[in-house]
């Protein structure tokens, strides 16, 4: 199948938003195939910022109707106890979410950005979307990480080298709880290595304490700047430390 039969198929869609690579081009795909299609993007304090001014521009560059579904996630106990399933209770309630938005606006498919490259095996994220019956059409069509990138940008998308980013909760060791503050210093944490132009990294953390994690090309330019992240990061943090196993 490709996307066009796909969408041929299935002419009235509501699209999880995410602001990620996957998503913007399903996003644009329904569009250009002629779909009926509502973006639906869910805000949340797991989510950066940029995320979500991201899927917001990107609805708008495409003319795409939207819908903003604000959701509090920090006061939902089953997704901040940050056990080894708390992926499975953030998308179940995000997609329950979404489709209940989606049932209301006469959208009663709803597709998420998971492609051909994502494993599926016993990732409890899967799980929840298997059982609201979200579809899946990028991963349906076989298209892989590096297609959508290669058609992202044929198609003029900004997102085409966007690097994937995983949400806040995942900066948090699994089995510490996930609070405001936390999450807050994961945000402007990366958001200062962002802003020194370092990208594909991520500021892990667990008992107060950071573990920066970069690709080995970046390690170098990262101890040059080694003085000026520790002022940045240090009101965040007991103590700042880079992971010498570098981010693959």
């Amino acid at each position: 199948m490709t996307l066009e039969e796909f969408f041929s198929e299935n002419k009235t869609v509501a699209v999880a938003l995410s602001g990620g690579v996957d998503s913007a081009y399903l996003l644009w795909a329904a569009k250009h195939y002629g779909a009926d299609v509502v973006a639906y993007i869910v805000k949340t304090e797991f989510q950066p910022a940029f995320e979500y001014e991201d899927a917001v521009r990107l609805a708008d560059e495409m003319g795409v109707d939207k819908r903003v579904l604000a959701f509090s996630i920090v006061n939902y106990k089953k997704a901040t106890a940050n056990r080894e399933d708390r992926c499975y209770y953030c998308k179940r309630r995000i997609f329950s979410l979404i489709g209940a938005a989606a049932a209301e606006d006469n959208c009663l498919i709803v597709c998420d950005g998971t492609n051909a490259s994502d494993d599926a095996e016993d990732r409890p994220g899967m799980r929840a979307l298997k059982e609201l019956h979200v579809r899946s059409p990028l991963r349906e069509c076989g298209l892989t990480k590096e297609d959508i990138r290669r058609l992202s940008r044929e198609a003029g998308l900004f997102t085409w080298d966007k690097p994937s980013y995983a949400c806040l909760a995942t900066r948090i060791r699994t089995g510490e709880t996930i609070t405001k503050e936390k999450l807050r210093a994961a945000e402007e944490s990366e958001g200062v290595l962002f802003s020194m132009g370092f990208t594909d990294f991520r500021v892990r953390q667990a008992d107060g304490h950071a573990r920066i994690e970069v690709p080995e090309d970046q390690m170098e330019a990262l101890f040059a700047k080694r003085e000026e992240i520790l002022r940045e990061l240090k009101p965040f943090y007991k103590s700042v430390s880079l992971n010498l196993e570098n981010r693959k």
